[in-house]
């Protein structure tokens, strides 16, 4: 759990930092490419909620709910 939330602290922060850089000066190629990054921390984030552990109870509990 510890590793999963430390993950989680630095994928935030990296996000903090992209959106951070989006107010500056950026020619168009740069914009693109923290918007890319920027994409890809928020996607890590879901992929590590939906596989951790609990979620993937939950899901089960769900399913198993609708046989």
């Amino acid at each position: 759990m510890d590793e999963r939330n430390a993950r989680l602290r630095t994928y935030q922060k990296n996000i903090d930092r992209y959106h951070g850089l989006l107010q500056t000066k950026l020619s168009e190629t740069e914009k693109l490419y923290i918007e890319k990054r920027l994409f890809e921390e928020r996607f890590a984030i879901a992929m590590l909620v939906f596989t951790s552990p609990r979620a993937v109870s939950k899901a089960d509990n769900f399913l198993g709910k609708l046989e």
